[in-house]
């Protein structure tokens, strides 16, 4: 059940006005603020589709994983960068605002639970979690609440993890307990203890940015990555072979993106940017692309999103800019 005390509700969305006809409409417009503790989603008619933002307010991942913070102010952010997007979507599509979770005196584990349970709310009333970070610790708490919605439904569905993500997130948990860093390592274990199939891809994966103990976990674990060669090289076949390959393996999809995939060129406001990183360019809009029109996808988020210490917005702009992508190209179970 959702802690009301990490629970902060929706403020509106502001932003520019040219006019209420449906051609002159922006994003802001179109947004309905709903308070989880106070009342419940909107029920959807028979075909429509809705979607719900969710922020996640948390860097204590990160600081757990001495990363820089800041995180935790990436959802309003982005927000505000999505604002005055303008409408190029369907008058019958919902946009739901349910506010932020957040990470209350670095008690992550509540949170991330909270989350979960939030997540598990939206997909039960047939929405698409959009959810808002917020460091990368956001994945376990996403995904488990995706995991849990499968599992009422009790049809034996897949569900396959797609990071597109510089680092495979697949460091073992410590003393410190779960980090920004350990979430996908987290969900294998759950697996293991549910009897689940453990699907993941990693994409845009950096060597210089893994250590050889977490590519020998990735190897164990049976997990499928791409590294970011593949679109410094252009290699078109192996990238759409791979993502093929493991859409028609799955049911549904919970996408992650770690906007310190890309370079610091495009994303200079993450804790851990990346010189080499991959271009938001036409080859990666065919692998995203690609998801979002499957049919599969049960969840998405951005993630690392840190304004402290982004420059001129680039960072918050390039994640809002796939967002509004997601929305064009959406198609979701």
């Amino acid at each position: 059940m959702m802690q009301s005390d990490f629970y902060r509700p929706p403020v509106g969305w502001t932003g520019r006005i040219d006019g209420t006809d449906e051609e002159l409409l922006r994003w802001h417009q179109r947004i309905t603020p709903v308070n989880l503790l106070n009342g419940s989603l909107p029920v959807l008619k028979p075909h429509q589709q809705g979607l719900v933002f969710l922020g996640f307010s948390s860097d204590e991942g990160v600081r757990r994983n001495k990363g820089r913070v800041g995180a935790a102010e990436g959802p309003a952010a982005l927000r505000k960068a999505a604002a005055n997007f303008p409408v190029h979507f369907d008058s019958d599509l919902l946009l739901i605002d349910a506010g932020d979770i957040v990470c209350k005196d670095g008690q992550l584990e509540t949170a991330q639970q909270s989350l979960s349970d939030t997540v598990l709310t939206i997909r039960k009333a047939g929405y698409l979690p959009v959810l808002l970070g917020g460091g990368h610790e956001i994945t376990y708490g996403h995904a488990q609440g995706i995991y849990q919605h499968l599992r009422m439904r009790k049809r034996g569905e897949k569900l396959g993890l797609l990071n597109i993500d510089a680092h495979f997130d697949l460091r073992m948990t410590g003393a410190e307990g779960p980090t920004s860093g350990t979430g996908f390592w987290q969900l294998a274990q759950d697996c293991k203890l549910e009897g689940t199939p453990f699907c993941y891809l990693a994409v845009g994966v950096q060597a210089n940015s893994n250590t050889q103990q977490l590519f020998r976990i990735a190897g164990d674990l049976d997990v499928q990555y791409v590294d970011a060669d593949a679109f410094h090289l252009q290699d078109k076949v192996l990238l759409q072979a791979a993502i093929s390959q493991f859409l028609r393996d799955v049911d549904h999809v919970y996408l992650t993106i770690d906007l310190d995939v890309f370079s610091a060129a495009f994303a200079p406001g993450v804790s851990a940017t990346a010189y080499n990183g991959i271009r938001p360019d036409g080859l990666f809009l065919e692998c995203y692309r690609a998801v979002l029109q499957s049919g599969k996808l049960a969840g998405i988020d951005i993630a690392e999103l840190n304004p402290s210490l982004d420059v001129d917005n680039r960072t918050a702009k390039l994640g809002a800019a796939l967002l509004f992508e997601m929305i064009s190209n959406l198609h979701y179970h």
